[in-house]
């Protein structure tokens, strides 16, 4: 039995939820494992047309799971590569995932977390959500393609001010960036967005799946070399002083002091 995410279909719908609301759903290997299985599943399945990402307790996911990134501080570089491109490669069966995909985000999505809910097609948010790409502020290089998904969703001048500054945004502002296809109040969220996958959900599926793979091929030929270089500039960053004094300002709730090495 699945340990870090719970799914449910009804209706055409597969509901996927990360399902570890007491520590804000922290992308784990082994939920990537999971959430790769789970979708192997569900992609052999003629139930099902449409799959709704979501976050159980107060945060979609508020990013990537601290004892993973300290234990690649102590790895090789060219081992924690291949640790991140095997990390990057479950959770992005998702962007692989031949059927349309919802991301119902509240709470935080932060760092890897928000580049999750860029793997899926559609996104809404509640008016309160926080996302960003904190990466720089931890000292880390983003990963997960969200250098290839985010110019994509937002256009590249917004995308760079995001990812260089760190800051978060609201839902509201997402919505307004494109960031998110619309942002509603937190108790009409999952109301909202299971109003729009049953009407996917309803459409032909034939038609679906080829529509986006046609709207997903320019993407592909970019996504491997993305990849390739987000975990190669990880796994350096990995190794640097400043990934390690970004850690300890997180756990110690203060402002990183980095000072380049």
């Amino acid at each position: 039995m699945p340990e870090t995410i719970r799914l449910e279909v009804a209706d055409g719908i597969a509901t996927l939820t990360l399902d570890q609301p007491e520590k804000r759903n922290p992308m784990s290997a082994r939920m990537g494992e999971e959430i790769a299985e789970a979708l192997a599943d569900l992609e052999a399945r003629e139930d099902v047309r449409v799959l709704v990402l979501a976050g159980a307790g107060e945060a979609f996911c508020a990013g990537g799971d601290m004892a993973l990134i300290e234990a690649n501080t102590r790895r090789p570089v060219q081992e924690s590569r291949q640790v991140m491109l095997d990390y990057y490669a479950r959770y992005l069966s998702l962007l692989r995932f031949p059927l349309p995909t919802v991301a119902a985000i509240h709470g935080y999505a932060i760092g890897g977390g928000l580049a999750l809910a860029l793997a899926c097609d559609l996104r809404y948010a509640a008016e309160d959500a926080k996302m960003g790409v904190n990466f720089a502020r931890l000292g880390i290089h983003p990963g997960m393609a969200s250098t290839l998904t985010l110019p994509r969703a937002v256009g590249l001048a917004r995308a760079l001010e995001l990812f260089y500054t760190g800051r978060l945004v609201t839902g509201r502002e997402a919505e307004a960036l494109g960031l998110v296809n619309r942002a509603v109040p937190r108790a009409e969220l999952m109301p909202a967005v299971l109003e729009v996958a049953g009407t996917i959900a309803r459409n032909a599926p034939v038609v679906l799946r080829m529509l986006k793979r046609a709207v997903y091929q320019g993407l592909e030929g970019a996504l491997a070399p993305a990849l390739e270089y987000e975990a190669l500039c990880q796994a350096v960053t990995y190794t640097t002083a400043d990934l390690r004094e970004g850690v300890a300002a997180i756990r110690e709730r203060r402002e990183p002091r980095f000072t380049g090495r």
